[in-house]
């Protein structure tokens, strides 16, 4: 095995341990080290929740948990370690105290706070290297990268669609177009993100709770988000009726409409007749802490979205059937696409058969 695979393998290896922290280490990213020494693994860890030990204390803890002494050793980690005192002490302390001798990452930190622990570590003597060998590695960053430098939660897309596109008939009949295996795994995401969003065209329709359920754990309750331009939202929906419990933002021209309930009434700035996305998007990030959204929109937002080009991740569940019904509504309705040099494209990270549907997991190609 050469320097590069044995690379790759240690950074894919401290991804797949830090993607566990999913939904647990917001607003920090998801990090995982692996402290490698003579080719040997001699300690694994990851950042597992907000303010507990960041990836590389909880390595070198197992490491000599273990027994082994990192002295000598090298450490792979998929973000450049940090340097600042925060809810943690910093980590480059711990890589420093502990001996390691070669640091190798898969992205750095641009944080003004936390960056600069590479120049550090350099100046006590530590060569630091930054590795392209791990797509996953690097990937794993990229939501908490995309937050700083946009101001902008992450966004999840999700819908489900049949063979030829459809997510309804035309009398709008939805339930069920996926299998419910496939639904139980929507569920099981929503609790893993901060917030839910859905446009007054669903909520109208569906009346949805958007909460999750049948899930062995919820790892958090989500905020619900209606994007509702004129305030159509019924007062007597589940939405507005489970508010007091469940903080539930809306977006609209008029929040005095929905004064004298527990709803999160929102000013929103419009472009046109409709929500300006972009402001919406900033003002969940910053006022009310969203660092990864959901988005489980009808064709008119999801399309808007596309359009605006703000959909960073897409899970789509294809149904196998077919309603070849022209009619028929499709996935998404927009003015994204007048030539096909001009489509939003999507790289496939990931396929799962869940009994004859299939997932499909998709990144926007520029992340």
């Amino acid at each position: 095995m050469n320097e590069d695979t044995r690379t790759k393998s240690y950074l894919d290896l401290a991804a797949r341990v830090a993607s566990r922290a999913f939904g647990l280490a917001d607003p920090n990213p998801m990090v995982g080290a692996v402290i490698v020494k003579d080719n040997e693994i001699i300690g694994v860890g990851h950042h597992r929740c907000y303010g507990d030990l960041h990836a590389e204390r909880d390595a070198l803890m197992n490491c000599r948990k273990r027994g082994h002494d990192p002295h000598g050793a090298t450490l792979y980690c998929t973000l450049e370690p940090c340097c600042h005192h925060g809810k943690q002490p910093p980590c480059t302390d711990a890589v420093i105290e502990a001996g390691i001798i070669r640091v190798v990452i898969a992205s750095r930190d641009p944080h003004t706070l936390s960056g600069g622990g590479w120049e550090l570590l350099e100046t006590s003597g530590i060569r630091v290297e930054l590795s392209s060998a791990s797509a996953n590695a690097i990937a794993l960053s990229q939501p908490f990268l995309h937050r700083l430098s946009t101001g902008m939660p992450w966004v999840i897309a999700k819908w489900a669609q049949t063979l030829d596109g459809r997510i309804a008939t035309r009398t709008g009949e939805s339930q069920w177009i996926s299998h419910a295996r496939c639904r139980a795994r929507v569920h099981r995401l929503r609790a893993k993100v901060d917030a839910v969003l859905i446009g007054i065209g669903t909520a109208l329709a569906d009346d949805p709770m958007l909460t999750p359920r049948d899930c062995r754990s919820v790892r958090r309750m989500p905020k619900r988000v209606v994007l509702d331009t004129a305030g159509r939202l019924p007062r007597e929906s589940k939405l507005v009726q489970t508010a007091s419990d469940i903080p539930t933002i809306v977006y609209t021209s008029d929040p005095q409409r929905f004064s004298g309930t527990p709803v999160i009434a929102q000013s929103c700035d419009l472009k046109g007749d409709r929500i300006d996305l972009r402001a919406c998007l900033q003002s969940l990030h910053d006022q009310h802490g969203v660092s990864t959204l959901l988005s489980e929109s009808g064709p008119r937002l999801l399309g808007s979205l596309a359009d605006e080009n703000l959909i960073n991740e897409a899970i789509v569940h294809l149904a196998p059937g077919l309603i070849a019904d022209e009619q028929a509504k499709a996935s998404a309705i927009g003015r994204v696409a007048p030539s096909l040099n001009q489509m939003r494209r999507f790289k496939l990270i990931g396929t799962k058969r869940i009994a004859d549907d299939l997932e499909l997991h998709y990144r926007h190609a520029g992340c």
